[in-house]
């Protein structure tokens, strides 16, 4: 967050705050709504992500990528690329081949996503406050997967 990532927080944001945001979502994450990664090394987390399945009838067959977060002294060590890794290898396993995700533009993990094939669908300008005040624009990117069996009903 203090290094420029658009996760929806601001500054301040104590250890608190991050234990009520992260017990909001025990529900979903209990009810296989949201599975969430962790990347550990060495026995030390270095980074998360979130993938949220979509829900309604005719969205099953996709998931929004979210809260992509590699701890700031772990990061162009690969584990961003590790990580969405493993966030594609979950969305198969739950049967997702469409993947959605947004970040703040111009930022270091839209690079990223380039580099890993994800396509640029659309910039949406002051799309959410960051730490300095101001409104940034966010990116929206999307991946295909692959077919599975619902795409080849269609």
């Amino acid at each position: 967050m203090d290094t420029g990532a658009s996760v929806g927080f601001l500054p301040p944001f104590t250890a608190v705050d991050a234990e009520r945001w992260w017990r909001t979502l025990t529900a979903d994450v209990s009810a296989g709504r949201v599975l969430v990664l962790l990347l550990r090394v060495e026995g030390r987390a270095v980074g998360t992500a979130q993938l949220r399945l979509a829900q309604l009838p005719n969205a099953r067959h996709r998931a929004e990528v979210a809260k992509v977060l590699v701890h700031s002294s772990a990061r162009r060590q690969g584990y961003g690329r590790a990580l969405m890794d493993a966030v594609e290898t979950a969305a198969r396993n739950a049967g997702r081949h469409l993947l959605l995700l947004d970040t703040l533009s111009g930022s270091d993990a839209e690079r990223l996503y380039a580099r890993l094939g994800w396509t640029r669908a659309a910039e949406i300008p002051g799309y959410a406050a960051v730490p300095n005040g101001r409104l940034a624009a966010t990116t929206i990117y999307y991946k295909d997967l692959g077919s599975d069996s619902l795409r080849r009903k269609a």
